[in-house]
């Protein structure tokens, strides 16, 4: 059985009207050791305007890789916050533009840290301070004032590596199993991993990505007849593997 991080994006109800549509681009991104700050950018495709609050939460992860989202932390003594912050917090978007939200890291980093990153698009009221006059909320309400308007928002993965990074990941191809386990202090991702019958590309399981959370692993039962192709990605370092069942 396979002990993996599992990390999703939420997805709210289609649009039924003009309204924003908001790309958040990648759902995981990371923090390399040697860098502090992170640009992420959010494209609006939508017809008007996107008012976007960004709200960042850590994520903590049991024996069994189940997370729990908890609100961060003051550091001690100081007024700044331990862990992820977004500046700006609140992002105007232009319809058919982009903006950008720089993810600033504070803190220890003696190991690595998650958080989960939350950008949701709002109907601005007097304290959001989006700096909006009264008349240009009047003006911005009107356009979902036809009909019920859902808003879509998306939530992204933000890993944050240690200072001291280090990879490790030992692998067994045994007789009817394939495990990588991961003895680094980072996470490790395998990506694009395919199970295809061989000589066969069309038929396939869907391609799935997976991360290897420090001191778990990831396995596989092999199966006669098929063929597992994917890339181990340790930070900057990409190789691809193919195993055959």
């Amino acid at each position: 059985m396979k002990r993996l991080l599992a990390i999703g994006f939420f997805l709210c109800a289609p649009l039924a009207f003009a309204a924003p549509q908001i790309n958040v681009g990648v759902v995981y991104d990371y923090l390399d050791a040697d860098k502090s700050t992170y640009l992420k950018r959010i494209f609006n495709g939508g017809d008007s305007t996107a008012f976007i609050k960004i709200n960042i939460l850590e994520m903590i992860f049991d024996e069994q890789g189940t997370a729990r989202e908890i609100p961060l932390q003051s550091q001690a003594g100081a007024t700044a916050r331990d862990g992820l912050m977004a500046s700006p917090a609140r992002l105007i978007v232009p319809a058919n533009g982009t903006q950008g939200t720089r993810l600033l890291y504070m803190g220890a980093r003696d190991q690595e840290r998650y958080f989960r990153v939350r950008f949701v698009p709002v109907v601005p009221e007097a304290a959001d301070e989006f700096a909006l006059t009264d008349e240009e909320q009047a003006d911005y309400k009107k356009d979902f004032a036809a009909g019920v308007t859902v808003l879509a928002g998306y939530g992204t993965v933000f890993f944050v590596r240690p200072k001291n990074t280090r990879f490790d990941s030992v692998i067994d191809d045994g007789n009817g199993q394939y495990q990588i386990r991961n003895n680094g202090n980072s996470v490790v991702v395998i990506d694009e991993f395919k199970d295809c019958v061989v000589g066969n590309e069309q038929d396939c399981q869907p391609t799935t990505k997976h991360h290897i959370l420090a001191g778990r692993t990831f396995r596989f039962d092999k199966q006669a007849g098929r063929h597992y192709r994917f890339t181990v990605i340790e930070g900057a370092v990409k190789k691809k593997v193919e195993v055959k069942g």
